[in-house]
């Protein structure tokens, strides 16, 4: 996407809570530690309810290799979080994975404080999403929910985001300097929104 295209898309992507207006860029892969990149096993839970198609759109599919981590309880209960605000921003699957994909990408799967000399910035929470680049304030950034919502709402203006490729949609959001680094997460996302979209 050229950078003409991107500002567009992000000047239309400001985000209104109370008043305030939220948006901006997120980088914080500099804080993330990097995960061996493998070839992974599709492991998707047959869960009634759950609109597979919805999950990857198709022709798209995953694109490139895929990574996967162990989740712990605290990884999971985020996964939930996310998946919670997802369904009350009235938004379906898809979003989901592409919000969980994003997170494992920007925190996997933490509700990630100040980090000190680690820290990318001001970069917080489990989209990483930054005070200073008009997000929110700290506290509410590491809220999931507010996170996962003011992740959403940017996502909403993407024109098209549920039909293009993950790194893409979550790209226009974040605008990382990673930007085709979304899509090694999009299977080990579908499975978890397989998993728990109903639970």
């Amino acid at each position: 996407m050229n950078t003409i295209m991107r500002k567009s898309v992000l000047g239309i992507a400001g985000l209104a809570f109370a008043g305030g207006v939220i948006g901006g860029p997120v980088a914080a892969h500099a804080a993330t530690p990097a995960v061996d990149a493998k070839p992974v096993a599709v492991v998707q839970a047959d869960k009634p309810g759950v609109d597979k198609g919805k999950l990857m759109p198709m022709p798209n599919g995953t694109h490139g290799t895929q990574s996967r981590i162990n989740l712990d309880d605290e990884q999971t209960a985020n996964v939930k979080a996310i998946i919670a605000a997802t369904k009350k921003s009235d938004m379906n699957e898809r979003a989901a994975v592409i919000s969980i994909a994003t997170s494992l990408q920007e925190s996997k799967l933490h509700n990630l404080g100040h980090l000190g000399d680690a820290n990318d910035h001001d970069s917080l929470g489990l989209f990483q999403q930054r005070p200073t680049s008009g997000w929110g304030t700290p506290e509410q950034i590491t809220d999931p929910q507010y996170s996962t919502t003011a992740f959403l709402k940017g996502l909403k203006q993407v024109d098209g985001w549920q039909d293009m490729p993950l790194t893409d949609a979550a790209q226009t959001v974040q605008v990382s300097a990673y930007p085709d680094a979304y899509a090694q997460w999009e299977q080990q996302a579908a499975d978890l929104v397989a998993q728990y979209w109903n639970s």
